[in-house]
């Protein structure tokens, strides 16, 4: 066995191996770091669509037939404050309203997160 091969990895060899994990590791952080930001996004539209779900559910639900035009509202859900606006308009049929309602965040920006567009209709009587 010769004197150089028992002597192990050379001082360039280890900075180099250094350099290569140091490379993966701020690679992976970077992934993570990504992948939590994308997560909070996921939950925002997700809870932004409930509370348009909700809004719609409400405006169905509502004891007389919604009027024509333009309301908006705040609620708490998820711990975060959301902004609605709910747009009412007619459709050919007079007991049919379309519904068109968008969610945004109540911090300042007011960028819709989502929309949602449904339909109510008049009771119906038998």
């Amino acid at each position: 066995m010769s004197a150089r091969a028992s002597r192990g990895f050379t001082l360039i060899e280890v900075l180099v191996a250094l350099a290569v994990v140091a490379l993966a590791l701020l690679g992976l952080t970077r992934v993570a770091a990504l992948q939590a930001a994308d997560a909070d996004a996921l939950r925002q539209r997700t809870l932004a669509g409930w509370v348009a779900a909700n809004v719609l559910a409400e405006t169905r639900l509502a004891a007389g037939f919604p009027a024509t035009g333009r309301s908006d509202g705040r609620v708490e859900l998820g711990a975060r404050r959301w902004r609605w606006t709910r747009d009412v308009g007619a459709t050919p049929d007079p007991q049919i309203r379309r519904v068109d309602i968008t969610v945004s965040s109540d911090d300042g920006a007011h960028e819709p997160i989502v929309s949602l567009s449904g339909f109510a209709q008049t009771a119906v009587s038998p």
